[in-house]
């Protein structure tokens, strides 16, 4: 490499690999203490009050679903599940484009993070990161497992990500749908990003990765957050954006393992990452300890947070920039954290909805049919900020896998796979509403977090297993007549309506919703899965 070169290490495996033989500068592997130091000095952001990284993102501050695209070859045709979510892109596209990004980086300095997903060592994919952003690079960093010393000299990148964050697309001459685009080669093993300034493409990109990766290896992803209780029994926690995920898996009373992707193999369950993006909008000391503490660490970034100018005071109350604010930190911020990344077999899996309508159930017990089910429909309600073109208010949607945007197969491999694991390994799902209750979303309130833990924990830790249950009339889920500090009137969602008859339609209208949407999936399931929802036909 140039003798410009930086850092604790330099692979010897280095840029021109990318097509990136000239350059500024370019620093590798920097420690978080230098990389916040770069981003200060570039005017990257400002450090807050108790040391946090704050950073604006501009007008993207979520994800930018319209604007991801793959490329489609010999390698992909076959096997990418086509149409909304994985849009196809030629290759002549990606080389426009990823002539454009190499000649745009090589004329800046650049920060490059070799790093690991997948704690699982005969699973991890090498991952390298290459941004003109020190900050971009401190979340990478962050998110991603750090390698050892010795494994960085010959790092050689399984998939590379090149991130040019403020470098636009002109749509006409450069097919894309705006100056935004995340474009990824699994040939070529290449991410290109540029035109956000949001983080969590980086992120997502590599899940998506992952996604499309592992089943090969007989091994199911998940986004899903995971945890250890004091007996050593494994949790995982389904659920979209805004559905609990993280907050539900912070725990101090079980070890966390992960708070957003895992895989589960035949050795158990993994993090893919080595850190934490956790919504702080909101956030409370009182209800959220561990995650709040986090926001005033040194190594944190803070998105889009609103912070006084003058004392680096934060408000993370204040969503003059997005409902979307975001912590990234490295995954030891959280006390009580298996830095290993693996748990075993799950015993209970928990899928998580925010039901808009206030409809579904705070719990409920699946049969694994429902599992499969619940799992293909991915019901939630997607909260304002979590993407660009959203309004203010939830929007009632179903987001299969409960991450739609992030599989890049068929959902039925991923459902076909749930259900085999399940079986083989005898694990319980319950379904938990997160969202609202005695009405819909405008009428109703959202549902008590204390309330939400209690039910999480005694359904975790066997206090739910022999209590009676009654079946919900449109959905034929196993509902718990009494739980362990939650009042008995909470566990029937139209007892907790004053208008019945309204409840009773409100049920209906979202019981046709999950019968329309399920209809695309059912040839492709068997029938007692398809029988597994027939109340919602009801």
């Amino acid at each position: 490499m140039s003798s410009k070169d930086i850092g604790p290490v330099v692979s010897q495996n280095g840029l021109h690999l990318h097509g990136i033989g000239h350059y500024r500068t370019a620093h590798w592997n920097l420690p978080a203490a230098a990389l916040v130091q770069h981003a200060l000095c570039r005017g990257e952001g400002n450090l807050a009050q108790g040391g946090s990284f704050v950073a604006l993102t501009g007008d993207q501050t979520g994800r930018s679903p319209n604007d991801k695209f793959i490329v489609e070859d010999a390698k992909s045709r076959s096997s990418i599940w086509w149409g909304k979510v994985n849009v196809a892109t030629d290759e002549n596209v990606y080389r426009r484009l990823y002539g454009k990004v190499a000649a745009y980086l090589q004329a800046r300095d650049l920060f490059v993070q070799d790093l690991f997903a997948g704690a699982d060592p005969e699973y991890r994919l090498k991952v390298r990161v290459v941004s003109e952003n020190a900050w971009h690079a401190l979340f990478a960093r962050n998110m991603f497992i750090r390698p050892g010393h010795d494994q960085l000299k010959d790092f050689t990148p399984d998939f590379t990500v090149l991130h040019a964050p403020h470098l636009q697309a002109d749509p006409e001459t450069d097919g894309t749908t705006s100056s935004t685009f995340i474009v990824v080669n699994f040939t070529d093993r290449v991410i290109l990003i540029g035109g956000t300034r949001y983080a969590g493409e980086i992120k997502k990109s590599i899940f998506s990765i992952l996604n499309f990766l592992l089943p090969e290896k007989n091994v199911l992803p998940m986004h899903c957050s995971a945890n250890i209780g004091r007996g050593g029994d494994t949790a995982i926690f389904f659920g979209l954006s805004g559905t609990g995920k993280t907050t539900l898996s912070a725990d101090p009373d079980r070890t966390l393992i992960g708070d957003d992707e895992h895989g589960w193999s035949d050795r158990g369950v993994f993090n893919f990452e080595g850190g934490c993006y956790a919504k702080v909008i909101r956030l409370s000391a009182e209800a959220e300890p561990e995650i709040h503490a986090t926001t005033s660490r040194f190594g944190t970034i803070l998105e889009n947070v609103v912070m006084d100018p003058l004392t680096g005071q934060l408000d993370l109350d204040d969503n003059r920039y997005t409902e979307n604010t975001r912590a990234s930190y490295p995954i030891d911020f959280i006390p009580n954290v298996t830095l290993s990344g693996q748990g075993n077999q799950p015993d209970n899996i928990i899928m998580l909805t925010a039901d808009a309508f206030g409809v579904l159930p705070p719990i409920s017990r699946l049969t694994p049919e429902q599992a499969m089910y619940h799992f293909l429909s991915g019901y939630t309600a997607r909260v304002a900020g979590t993407e660009r073109g959203l309004g203010n208010e939830p929007q009632a949607t179903f987001s299969t896998c409960f991450g739609a945007p992030f599989m890049p197969r068929h959902p039925s491999v991923y459902a076909k796979m749930l259900g085999e694991k399940m079986a083989k390994t005898g694990a319980k799902c319950w379904l938990v509403n997160t969202g609202w209750t005695g009405g819909a979303y405008g009428v109703g309130e959202r549902m008590k977090i204390s309330y939400t833990r209690a039910m999480v924990r005694a359904a975790l830790d066997g206090r739910l297993a022999d209590v009676a249950t009654t079946i919900h009339p449109q959905f034929g889920l196993q509902v718990p007549t009494s739980c362990p500090d939650v009042p008995a009137e909470v566990l029937d969602p139209r007892a907790t309506w004053s208008n019945k008859d309204a409840y009773d339609q409100s049920a209906r209208d979202l019981s046709r919703r999950f019968e329309e949407n399920f209809k695309q999936f059912e040839s492709h399931v068997d029938e007692d899965v398809k029988a597994a929802g027939i109340y919602a036909a009801a």
